[in-house]
């Protein structure tokens, strides 16, 4: 039986980010699990450091 994993990101951060990175349109057309391993890890990275920036400036 398959898990279903919660996620972390909002749904508009995932969107926000994969259309920065430019990989929206695979996921319109094959929803999220059609994207590449390689963009999955680079939304993820590109949503650590925004998280790691705002955090150094609310520490500021």
């Amino acid at each position: 039986m398959a898990r279903r994993r919660r996620s972390v990101m909002s749904e508009e951060l995932k969107v926000e980010l994969a259309k920065e990175l430019g990989f929206y349109n695979t996921v319109q057309q094959q929803g999220w699990g059609g994207i590449r391993a390689k963009d999955a890890g680079n939304m993820v990275k590109r949503a650590i450091e925004l998280a790691e920036r705002a955090a150094a400036k609310n520490s500021q």
